[in-house]
């Protein structure tokens, strides 16, 4: 079991910028590659970047490329999601997950662990 907590949500102006943070603590943080994902109201939810193992590869979704950026610290068990020039339409609930796999995958099906989410909202 891994448990996911995420942090760093809250009310920002377009332009601005956030940093959400993910902790993991029941198994060992770096065996899983992680992903961030959101879902805004109505919709469903969507992928936004994943990251592997190592951290040594990267993946994100066309809407966010450029913008944000996910990284991690094994050391620190945790996560990041560094969002800037952000966009009215990055409002959504922001999820990590995590992945027992070796590879960086976009379906969010393929993941373990999920945490509660975290806010995120962008006023124009």
């Amino acid at each position: 079991q891994v448990l996911l907590v995420e942090s760093g949500g809250g009310l920002v102006q377009a332009g601005g910028s956030l940093r959400l943070s993910c902790v993991a603590s029941g198994r060992t943080f770096s065996n899983y590659a992680m992903g961030w994902f959101r879902q805004a109201p109505g919709k469903e939810r969507e992928f936004v970047a994943a990251i592997n193992r190592g951290g040594g590869r990267t993946y994100y979704a066309d809407a966010v490329k450029g913008r944000f950026t996910i990284a991690r610290d094994n050391a620190k068990n945790t996560v990041y999601l560094q969002m800037n020039s952000l966009k009215p339409e990055d409002t959504a609930v922001y999820y990590c997950a995590a992945d027992d796999s070796p590879f960086v995958r976009t379906a969010s099906d393929r993941y373990d662990y999920w945490g509660q989410g975290t806010q995120v909202t962008v006023s124009s």
